[in-house]
């Protein structure tokens, strides 16, 4: 995210993705250090990559947040399916964070 020197917010590493066939479920991930962190916060940016995990994983979120007086946006996928978000370059990032949309 620092690479685009577009985005000047906050960001928070859950330190993985929900996979059942890996054995990690959501509380293996940091998702209470995100609760603990919604304070002042308005807009929560899901960036999982456009995985089967990711896309769990941005779900769950989605609907753990829904309560939270938070809007919840998710990065467009103009990133290509199955590729993780760690090996984007910089462009799609940017143009996935712009056409973002709300869950």
């Amino acid at each position: 995210m620092e690479k685009t020197q577009e985005y000047h917010g906050q960001y928070h590493v859950l330190n993985g993705l929900i996979s059942s066939v890996k054995g990690i479920m959501p509380q293996d991930l940091n998702i209470d250090g995100l609760l603990k962190r919604l304070d002042g916060v308005k807009e929560v940016i899901i960036a999982t990559s456009p995985t089967l995990e990711g896309e769990t994983t941005a779900m769950y979120l989605s609907n753990v947040l829904k309560d939270k007086n938070v809007m919840v946006t998710r990065i467009a996928h103009g990133l290509q399916m199955g590729s993780h978000v760690d090996y984007v370059d910089e462009l799609s990032l940017i143009k996935a964070m712009e056409n973002r949309k709300q869950m």
